[in-house]
């Protein structure tokens, strides 16, 4: 199992992750960074294969995933 971390001081909530995801498991999240963007979230982290398109696709390098 996979999990990814989204850094919420450097997310501004483009859904770039959301829409590159194979497995649908990311989401624009209810909480708030200091700078006012809703930020990605993931849920299902079981079905995360780690294939770290979210983070390849961030403009903001604001993904991290672990295997």
């Amino acid at each position: 199992m996979a999990k990814i971390e989204v850094a919420k001081d450097r997310c501004k909530g483009c859904k770039l992750c959301v829409l590159n995801c194979p497995k649908n498991i990311i989401k624009i999240g209810s909480d708030v960074n200091t700078a006012g963007y809703f930020v990605a979230e993931q849920f299902n982290p079981e079905e995360c294969t780690g294939c770290k398109l979210c983070a390849i696709m961030c403009p903001d390098m604001a993904i991290s995933v672990y295997k």
